[in-house]
C-alpha cells in the first residue's frame, strides 16, 4: 500500500500520557481491530486512511454520505480508510505497533491526532499536562510510522477546531504550533487548515461540522481533501482512472 492517512477524534476527558500505549479492551474495538487488520491485506491501497472518527468518516460503511463524498475525493489513489472512533494518541500507537501498519509499505501517511487527549474541559486549577502530552505523544508516532514506513511522506495536521467548549481552543493552537515545529517540509509536511474550517476567533465557519461541532460535515471533508490534493499529485502523481483500494469497513456492532 502506498498512502495511509491516521487521526483521532470524539469527546474524551484530557488526561494520560499520549505517548504511552494503550489497547481498547472493548469487544467493538476489538472487532473494528480485526477487521482493519484483515484491509491491510486486501487490495491495492496507494491510499490509506486511519486513526480516529474524524478520518474514519471518508471511510466508513455507516456513513454512507462521507463516504461516497470521500471516495471521489481520492479515487484512482487506492485509498483505504483505517480509522476507528474515539481513539486517543495512545490507542493509535498501540494499533500501529500491533499491525495495521505493517506490510503496507505506504508512500503517504496523513496523519490527524489529538482531539481526543484535549477533550472539552479545562483543569479547574493547577498545572495543565495536555499541551506537552499530546504533543509528546505526536513525536512518538511520527517515530512509529517512520521506523514502520521509512518511505512516507507523512502529512502531519493540525488538530481541528472544537466549539464544544471554546475554553479548549487556547490548547488545540497551543498543540498545533509545536506540531508545526515537528515538520521539517520534507518527510513530515504540516498541514493547517483551520482558517477554512473557523474564524480567527476558532468559531466553527457554517456548515463545516456536525451539530456536536466536533465531527466535520462534508463541507468540512470537502475543504481538508482539496488542501490534500496538491500534496498527493504531488507525491504520487495524478490519480488513475481505476481504483483498486481494499473495501471499505463500518462499525461491527452496526451489523448486529
Amino acid at each position: 500500500m502506498k498512502l495511509a492517512m491516521t487521526g483521532l477524534a470524539e469527546s474524551c476527558q484530557q488526561t494520560a500520557q499520549g505517548d504511552r500505549r494503550a489497547r481498547r479492551r472493548e469487544r467493538n474495538s476489538q472487532s473494528a481491530h480485526e477487521q482493519l487488520l484483515a484491509k491491510a491485506t486486501q487490495g491495492q491501497g496507494d491510499a490509506c486512511v486511519g486513526g480516529e472518527s474524524l478520518t474514519r468518516g471518508w471511510g466508513a460503511t455507516d456513513a454512507p454520505q462521507l463516504l461516497e463524498n470521500g471516495g471521489a475525493d481520492v479515487f484512482g489513489w487506492n485509498a483505504a480508510d483505517f480509522g476507528w472512533g474515539a481513539d486517543r494518541i495512545e490507542n493509535v500507537l498501540w494499533r500501529l505497533e500491533n499491525g495495521e501498519l505493517d506490510g503496507i509499505h505506504p508512500k503517504v501517511i496523513v496523519l490527524l491526532a489529538g482531539t481526543n487527549n484535549v477533550g472539552n474541559r479545562v483543569p479547574a486549577s493547577g498545572p495543565d499536562p495536555v499541551v506537552e502530552n499530546v504533543t509528546n505523544g505526536m513525536k512518538e508516532v511520527l517515530r512509529v510510522m517512520q521506523e514502520k514506513a521509512p518511505d512516507a511522506v507523512i502529512i502531519l495536521t493540525a488538530i481541528f477546531p472544537r466549539n464544544d467548549n471554546m475554553d479548549v481552543m487556547p490548547e488545540v493552537d497551543r498543540i498545533n504550533a509545536n506540531l508545526e515545529h515537528l515538520a521539517d517540509g520534507r518527510k513530515v509536511r504540516y498541514l493547517n487548515i483551520n482558517d477554512r474550517l473557523a474564524d480567527q476567533d476558532g468559531r466553527l465557519r457554517e456548515g463545516m461540522m456536525n451539530p456536536d461541532r466536533l465531527h466535520p460535515a462534508v463541507a468540512g471533508y470537502q475543504v481538508w481533501a482539496d488542501a490534500l490534493k496538491p500534496i498527493l499529485t504531488a507525491v504520487l502523481g495524478p490519480p488513475a482512472n481505476e481504483d483498486h483500494a481494499p473495501p471499505p469497513t463500518g462499525d461491527p456492532s452496526a451489523r448486529r
